[in-house]
């Protein structure tokens, strides 16, 4: 990979990563309109027993040639720099500002969407159907109530499970997900409470949440490419759909209806969202439109990256 397109990788996984560290919106979307979602899917469904078999063959070399190791690390550097970028800067706009950010990423998802359709060869009403049940899909997982979480051993696995493969489709936030399944609080302390004391019964959570993420990865990353492959137009008709319906997640004037507490910090789990002139705070809808405009001149930029040198 030449030096320029290791930056280019680096800076759309930093786009990524910052995306991530927004509830609600999901660095799948962000990968899809910079054109790097199916090399990334690629790279991740490499990973099995197969790489022992490159590995025998090539040697390192061609291991690391079997799983787009250049590309890969370019994008993880990209996402920890972004993710790390996020937490300061993006939450403390989410703290002081946020209309403005939700803002920015409601216009940013209309205009990917308005892009990924455009990116259908040919549409027929099976694509219709695929793009209205995806969005139906999307947009019911925003409403639904969140459940009571459990810290049973097979429900943890099965969360990271869920949750993982949320991560890697255009539209679905990861976190969200773990939010309505109940174990955003019993996971996120784990890791914390694991990093602090060193638990056991913590280590243990993690461990077996980190083992249902790695199964879902593999196993999604698989799926979403088969179809990718042989359902093409199918696919991204449904994955445009998602990311329709999970607008509702991310308008820019809402308020709070239904708390939880996650580590002595409240966090909102249920939103009513709501126009302007009814938002309670500065609704900023100067600085709403001025983001929406931008989150627009972005995507018409990103769509224009040359996609096969990502």
């Amino acid at each position: 990979m030449k030096t320029v397109n290791f930056v280019s990788t680096a800076l759309k996984g930093m786009a990524m990563g910052m995306a991530e560290v927004i509830p609600g919106v999901s660095g799948g979307t962000i990968a899809f309109i910079t054109g790097i979602y199916e090399r990334l899917l690629a790279s991740i469904s490499s990973f099995g027993t197969g790489l022992i078999g490159d590995y025998k063959k090539g040697g390192f070399k061609s291991l690391w040639k079997a799983i787009d190791g250049n590309f890969l690390i370019a994008l993880l550097a990209g996402m920890l720099i972004g993710i790390i970028t996020g937490v300061f800067g993006i939450t403390w706009l989410l703290d002081n500002y946020p209309p403005v950010v939700w803002g920015f990423f409601f216009a940013l998802i209309i205009a990917s969407s308005v892009y990924m359709m455009r990116m259908i060869e040919k549409w027929d009403a099976l694509n219709i159907v695929m793009l209205i049940m995806g969005a139906v899909i999307a947009y019911g997982i925003t409403v639904l109530a969140p459940s009571d979480g459990t810290e049973a051993l097979w429900f943890i696995y099965l969360s990271g499970c869920i949750a993982i493969s949320a991560l890697i489709l255009p539209g679905i936030s990861g976190s969200f997900i773990l939010l309505l399944l109940g174990m955003y609080t019993i996971v996120i302390p784990a890791v914390k409470d694991m990093l602090k004391t060193f638990s056991t019964d913590s280590m243990l959570i993690v461990a077996v949440f980190g083992l249902g993420c790695l199964t879902g990865v593999m196993v999604f990353s698989r799926v979403l490419t088969y179809v990718f492959k042989n359902y093409r137009n199918y696919t991204i008709s449904i994955l445009t759909g998602f990311m329709i319906g999970s607008l509702n997640k991310i308008w820019p004037w809402r308020s709070c209806v239904e708390e939880v507490m996650v580590n002595d910090k409240i966090k909102c789990i249920s939103e009513q969202n709501m126009l302007p002139s009814a938002f309670q705070g500065e609704p900023y809808v100067v600085g709403v439109l001025f983001a929406m405009v931008l989150g627009v001149g972005i995507v018409w930029f990103l769509s224009r990256t040359d996609k096969s040198k990502a």
